[in-house]
């Protein structure tokens, strides 16, 4: 093994092995390791140029005799070693003579270590378990790589980020977690640790994450390296920066961003959405967007309105922009094999392949096949066919469905893009979907661009995306998980995000349950980054089975506006869309700091008190920008709220008007018609008027 400097890199070379340790911004380290002659030359999401920063490396030879072994047989084991260290800011890389990698920040504190066990007798783990930090083992018949990296765990750590994934909780020290997306699962490799450092795995192979109690073990079934980040800070804001310097930042909200999105599944026609924008102005409500959902479309793939459904598509969207009201359109990768644009899009290579049986992908209504949205051509091939039939009709934000893609079944080793199999790359899909509409609509002039998307993978947040966290149940219980999920994926450096209010699945308008249910989720939903009402709304209304040209009709879901729910529940809900307005310039100036600097819109209470170690423990509210708190009420029946106060501030309650001292637990009164929202240090936000 030879340790040696390279300009500005530490390189650890052992036959055709070599880790190469480098600056990647500031306070950031890129490490990546190849048991090939060459270095693999994607960089996935590391699309941005890093800032230049010049490393301190130095070297220092030292005395490595083994105390534990004095005999003579044993003094031939009497050797020199090398260790180097390499000083990027407040990051400082210690390459032990034996190869293995430590990191500490500006202090001289570790921030976490490489894991291994062998029985190298100069190791300092000297056992045999035979455990290397790092592993890449060949695919049998293949170039390919099955990856493992290990690290030391840390009995006071916790971990926060990872993306969304359907579970309570928040932190995610002693979890398991898939890295492959799947509705309502969007897997982000980024984490922030309260050790005080960020750890980004950029690899978009389908692969996992344990944070276990014993060792932090990332896995990769198939690639051709090990690739990842470390950013040291001395706060969590500060690791959201650098790594949302290193992956992107997300661009500035459209203003129709800022308001109330009013969608359910699904309006059928353009005489129904008409309807639903004239009521709601009517009665003098705010509405910023309404969305067109699926299958409004002939075929899947033909990316263009039904015209018996959608007679006038312009004078539809011409009327809504009087109204004040965004036109925003879904749109499926799916390709039906009877669409007119199915075989154009074949013989171009535009769709995903199938390494072996039959070309669908999907069966749900029609038989299709996704497209490949790592495949440039394919990008702009369905931007163009969705400019010519969406945005030339004044359309400019679309809902990016289906961005896992749902494979059924998620059989990843069958399926193969132009980046490569799907087991190695898989996971930049969204990426690629999102790409292909944002470089589209900034060549056709848009200047604030957002796509709503129904998932992502790091670097989305640079291409206008706002994620929603999918098809989840109509319940208490998915509400709370939803908390979590859109907390983490701040975390995770996507900063645009929200939750069909009310859940999906499930639902029925006329049950006081789920009435109660969806007024507390609507008022949270007035506090998240976008506030958007969606849901299938069951039972689905009964029609008879339709066909036209061979294609099936699908019929739609039970009413889902804010009049929908009884007079008392109208009261609530109309209260709520003029609080979302009345901090409207708030919001504004939430993404703009969003857009400069990476902070989530919504974050964790640590986020903005990393000194109050309490608040590191609370997971049931969070900070909804620098000045407000908010908890939502996640149970049935309840009518009162206990929050934690993080230390440091003076809270006032929006509702109660009472000033409190941070620092402590306290019980607030929760009705049905209030959101507890506590005020920071007596900023004024006139939320609740009684």
């Amino acid at each position: 093994m030879r340790i040696y400097q390279e300009e500005n890199k530490i390189i650890i070379a052992e036959g055709k092995t070599a880790v190469w340790i480098e600056p990647w911004g500031e306070d950031t380290a890129r490490i990546r390791m190849t048991a090939t002659p060459e270095m693999d030359g994607h960089e996935w999401a590391l699309t941005e140029v890093p800032k230049k920063v010049v490393p301190v490396i130095t070297s220092e030879e030292v005395d490595v005799t083994d105390p534990w072994y004095q005999t003579e047989e044993w003094k031939k084991y009497h050797q020199k070693g090398t260790n180097w260290q390499m000083v990027i800011g407040k990051l400082t890389v210690k390459v032990s003579h034996e190869g293995w990698l430590s990191f500490y920040n500006q202090k001289g504190e570790l921030l976490t270590e490489e894991y291994w066990r062998n029985r190298n007798r100069l190791n300092r783990y000297c056992v045999s378990l035979r455990l290397d930090a790092r592993e890449l083992k060949p695919v049998p018949g293949s170039t390919d790589f099955a990856l493992t990296a290990r690290f030391e765990a840390f009995d006071d750590e916790k971990i926060y980020g990872m993306g969304q994934y359907q579970d309570r909780q928040l932190n995610k020290k002693g979890a398991t977690l898939e890295l492959a997306h799947r509705n309502c699962q969007a897997s982000i490799p980024f984490y922030v640790s309260s050790r005080g450092y960020g750890f980004f795995w950029n690899n978009p192979a389908i692969g996992s994450a344990t944070f276990g109690m014993n060792r932090t073990e990332w896995t990769a079934k198939s690639c051709k390296k090990m690739d990842y980040l470390i950013f040291a800070g001395d706060t969590p804001a500060e690791i959201e920066e650098k790594y949302s310097a290193a992956t992107g930042r997300t661009p500035m909200i459209p203003e129709y961003g800022l308001g109330y999105w009013q969608c359910k599944l699904r309006y059928r026609n353009q005489d129904e959405i008409l309807a639903v924008a004239r009521e709601h102005k009517k009665r003098g409500l705010p509405m910023d967007a309404i969305v067109i959902d699926f299958f409004h479309w002939t075929r899947q793939g033909d990316f263009k309105f039904e015209p018996l459904d959608w007679p006038d598509p312009d004078a539809m969207v011409k009327e809504l922009k009087e109204l004040g009201i965004e036109t925003v359109v879904s749109v499926w990768p799916t390709i039906d094999e009877r669409s007119e644009n199915y075989g154009e899009m074949a013989d171009k290579g535009y769709l995903v392949n199938a390494d072996r049986g039959n070309q669908n992908h999907m069966t749900w209504m029609g038989n299709t096949v996704f497209y490949d949205a790592t495949h440039p051509g394919a990008q702009k091939f369905v931007w163009e066919k969705c400019k010519e039939n969406y945005y030339k009709k004044g359309i400019r934000c679309f809902w990016l469905d289906e961005a896992e893609p749902e494979y059924g079944p998620y059989d990843f080793d069958n399926y193969r893009y132009y980046a490569g199999p799907a087991l190695q790359c898989t996971n930049t899909y969204p990426v690629g979907y999102a790409k292909g509409f944002y470089d589209g609509l900034k060549e056709a002039g848009e200047k604030d661009v957002l796509s709503l998307v129904r998932c992502a993978w790091a670097g989305s947040q640079k291409y206008g995306v706002l994620t929603w966290s999918g098809d989840i149940h109509s319940s208490f219980r998915a509400m709370r998980e939803q908390l979590q999920a859109g907390l983490s994926m701040g975390m995770s450096g996507i900063p645009w995000w929200t939750s069909d209010i009310g859940g999906f699945l499930g639902g029925n308008i006329k049950d006081p349950a789920f009435q109660e249910l969806l007024v507390r989720w609507f008022a949270w939903g007035a506090f998240c980054p976008v506030f958007r009402m969606h849901g299938e709304r069951s039972p689905w209304y009964e029609r008879e089975e339709e066909f036209r040209n061979g294609v099936r009709q699908l019929t739609s879901g039970q009413d889902n506006e804010v009049w929908s729910f009884g007079e008392d529940n109208y009261e609530i809900l109309k209260k709520y869309l003029f609080i979302r307005e009345n901090l409207r310039e708030y919001v504004r100036d939430c993404m703009k700091t969003a857009s400069e600097n990476g902070s989530p819109v919504m974050r964790p209470l640590f986020y903005d008190f990393p000194e109050d170690k309490e608040a590191w423990n609370h997971e049931d509210s969070y900070m909804f920008g620098p000045d407000l708190l908010v908890s939502p009420v996640m149970e049935a029946g309840a009518t009162e709220r206990k929050i934690y106060l993080p230390a440091g501030a003076k809270w006032t309650d929006a509702y109660t008007k009472k000033e409190y001292e941070g620092g402590q637990m306290i019980t607030v009164p929760a009705p049905i018609d209030i959101i507890p929202v506590m005020i920071r240090d007596g900023k004024e936000y006139h939320i609740y008027t009684n």
